[in-house]
């Protein structure tokens, strides 16, 4: 019988793609989302379409803080934990409620379903935002982390919780650092999706602070790859930092985008926004060493898949 894997946030950017290489490997998949409206939920549906004439792949349509994940998680030798409220500029005031929910509530309740399993291991995807403001670069997993947004401090409670049942119950874990993904299916709000989505429609490109913010980007393709090297490590290391080493100001970017596109960008500088960081930067000396993790989409590559797959979606038909 083929391996089972539990992907939550199947429907979005990364997991989507993670249940495709999932199935390629062989795996049964069960997904389990619950097309929250932080973007359009149509737009996710999307994503999955192919995965869903897959009879391998079993979508769940319900709230991880409401169904019934012990029955879900039966047989599971793999739990894929990517179900999150995402963004840094958003987790402020009001909001922060479903950062709540979404990001350690949900993560807590996961952790009790799969307490006391044997053979079941779990990869938690956190974020380079858990380090915040820091001038000791490149940033290593024993660095001392400050977050600067409440989103990042969600995610640093999500590796603490997972902490936890690792030292008290046993539990099998990884959590995966992840350093600016990027890639076809981007989320919408995110910088990449954002410019070249300007760019193809003519519209200004907002900056936020000056440009001169650097970035370790990450290929989506390279940070799926790291799930499946995590699911698969069986040493003692339990945090690992995810980057594409490709560590850029984000003015390059707009020049990389200007010369793959063949558009002048309009663009508009404002206020530095809260919560966002100066520069990311990673170490991923251990999950090279023990993961055997090695980003292999350059950063040019990489923007280039990412353009060809919005030049489709939107149309467009320059042919550049």
């Amino acid at each position: 019988m083929s391996k089972k894997a539990v992907v939550t946030g199947a429907a979005g950017f990364i997991g989507s793609h993670l249940c495709e290489r999932l199935l390629r490997e062989g795996y049964r998949v069960t997904g389990i989302d619950c097309f929250t409206d932080y973007y359009d939920p149509a737009r996710k549906r999307e994503h999955i379409r192919f995965l869903l004439g897959d009879q391998r792949f079993n979508l769940v349509e319900e709230n991880i803080n409401t169904c019934d994940l012990r029955g879900l998680l039966d047989g599971a030798e793999s739990v894929f934990h990517l179900a999150a409220q995402a963004g840094v500029r958003r987790s402020w005031g009001s909001e922060f409620t479903h950062y709540l929910d979404s990001n350690i509530l949900a993560t807590q309740r996961l952790l009790e379903a799969m307490r006391g399993r044997e053979g079941i291991r779990l990869i938690y995807s956190s974020s380079s935002s858990v380090y915040g403001e820091t001038r000791e670069l490149p940033m290593r997993e024993d660095h001392r982390l400050r977050p600067l947004s409440p989103y990042g401090a969600t995610k640093l409670s999500g590796e603490h919780l997972c902490e936890l049942y690792h030292a008290n119950f046993g539990l099998s874990y990884a959590a995966l650092r992840y350093f600016t993904v990027y890639g076809p299916r981007q989320r919408p709000d995110m910088a990449f999706s954002r410019f070249i989505t300007a760019a193809f429609r003519g519209d200004t490109i907002e900056i936020y602070g000056d440009g001169k913010q650097t970035r370790d980007f990450t290929f989506v393709s390279d940070a799926v790859e790291a799930n499946c090297l995590a699911a698969r490590y069986a040493g003692s290391e339990r945090i690992f930092n995810i980057g594409g080493g490709s560590r850029v100001s984000v003015l390059k970017v707009l020049d990389i985008l200007r010369g793959q596109t063949g558009r002048e960008l309009r663009i508009e500088f404002t206020e530095r926004a809260r919560g966002d960081v100066l520069d990311t930067w990673a170490d991923t000396s251990r999950a090279r060493t023990e993961l055997g993790f090695s980003p292999s989409i350059s950063l040019e590559e990489g923007m280039g898949r990412e353009i060809d797959w919005y030049r489709e979606r939107l149309g467009d038909s320059s042919g550049r």
